[in-house]
């Protein structure tokens, strides 16, 4: 089982973040961009959210807020859960599928932010441990 360190590594290109004082629709264009659901969003290289699609639709188009006017810390997540990179990605799917979120940020034993794994990354790889799982059964079978 990979562990998120390894998931990590795998990953292609920088970590994409916003700022608190950035404004909601900066923050949809910078997801858009990078073709991600969800922004960590940084002060001074601390983590203090997470600003994702969801927050946007519940907490901007909902209430009827101008995204250029509203700034993201007005409704990010502040209260982030977030895992060490020694966490395994059963150990996530379980975090992910028990809380109902799709994104977790990964930060060291200092709280220094070293990426994200999202639902899919997880999905991803564990349809990967599970096709490695049947080819070597397959060829136990067929000896």
């Amino acid at each position: 089982m990979k562990t998120l360190r390894q998931i990590l590594a795998d990953k292609s290109g920088p970590l994409v973040t916003v700022s608190p004082d950035d404004p909601v629709f900066y923050a949809l264009q910078v997801m858009s961009d990078a073709n991600v659901g969800a922004l960590l969003v940084l002060d001074k290289e601390q983590l203090v959210g997470i600003f994702s699609e969801r927050d946007y639709a519940r907490k901007v188009i909902l209430f009827g807020k101008a995204s250029k006017d509203t700034p993201v810390r007005a409704i990010m997540t502040d209260k982030v859960l977030y895992v060490t990179p020694d966490r395994t990605v059963d150990e996530c799917m379980a975090i992910m599928t028990d809380k109902h979120i799709r994104h977790l940020p990964v930060l060291d034993d200092e709280g220094k932010v070293l990426g994200i794994v999202s639902i899919g990354d997880v999905v991803k790889e564990t349809i990967c441990e599970q096709q490695f799982i049947i080819q070597q059964m397959a060829k136990y079978i067929t000896g």
